[in-house]
C-alpha cells in the first residue's frame, strides 16, 4: 500500500513470484480505518443526537456514517478522493429519489423496486456508471428504514445524507492526516544533505 508521494517497500517472497505486503503499512492502514470509523460513529451519534428521531435512529446514523468512512478510506489519496466523490454522488441520487417518493407516498415494496431501478438507471444516464450499485444499496436501506419508521418517513433521506456527509468528511480528514504523518516520518528518516555529503566524501 502507498499514500501519494510515499511508496512503501513491498518485499518479494523467496520464490520471487509474488509480492508480500508491507506488514507495518497494513497494520497502520487497519488502525486508521478502525479509528476513523469510530470517530464517524461517535461524531454522528453525539453531534446529531438532537436531530435523530430516536435512539435507534441515532445508532443507524452512526453506523451509516462509519460505513461511509470505511468506503472512502483507500490505500492512496487519489483513490480515497475518487471514492468520496462516488459515495456522495450515489447518495445524492438516492436522496433525491427517496425524498421525492416519501414526501408523497408511504413505503411500499413496489415503490422500493421502482426506486432501486431508477437508482441504477440515473447514474448510468448522467455519466456515473460506477455509482449504480452504491445508489441502489443506499436507496434500499433508506426505503426499508422508512417502512420501519413510517412517522415522518420523508426525513430519512435527509438524515442519511447528513450521516453520509459526516462519514465522508471524516474519511477525507483521516487520509490527509495519514499522508502528513507518512511524509513527516519519511522526511525524518532521510539524512540531511550535509550529512550525506560528508558520508560520500569518506
Amino acid at each position: 500500500m502507498k499514500m501519494d508521494g510515499v511508496t512503501n517497500s513491498t518485499p518479494r517472497s523467496p520464490d520471487g513470484d509474488h509480492e508480500q505486503p508491507d506488514r507495518l503499512t497494513t497494520v497502520g492502514y487497519s488502525l486508521t480505518v478502525g479509528l476513523a470509523g469510530l470517530a464517524s460513529y461517535w461524531l454522528t451519534t453525539t453531534a446529531m443526537s438532537g436531530v435523530h428521531q430516536s435512539y435507534e435512529d441515532g445508532q443507524l446514523g452512526g453506523m451509516w456514517a462509519a460505513v461511509a468512512t470505511i468506503f472512502v478510506l483507500r490505500d492512496s489519496r487519489r483513490k480515497s478522493l475518487a471514492a468520496a466523490l462516488s459515495r456522495m454522488s450515489a447518495t445524492l441520487v438516492s436522496f433525491a429519489l427517496c425524498l421525492a417518493y416519501l414526501a408523497v407516498w408511504p413505503f411500499h415494496a413496489w415503490g422500493l423496486a421502482l426506486l432501486v431501478g431508477l437508482s441504477v438507471l440515473i447514474p448510468g444516464l448522467i455519466g456515473l456508471p460506477g455509482d449504480e450499485m452504491t445508489a441502489a444499496i443506499t436507496t434500499t436501506v433508506v426505503m426499508v428504514v422508512a417502512g420501519l419508521s413510517p412517522h415522518s418517513a420523508w426525513k430519512q433521506p435527509i438524515l442519511r445524507l447528513a450521516d453520509t456527509a459526516i462519514g465522508v468528511a471524516v474519511g477525507i480528514v483521516a487520509v490527509v492526516l495519514t499522508d502528513a504523518v507518512s511524509n513527516w516520518s519519511l522526511t525524518g528518516r532521510r539524512p540531511s544533505s550535509g550529512a550525506q555529503s560528508t558520508k560520500n566524501a569518506r
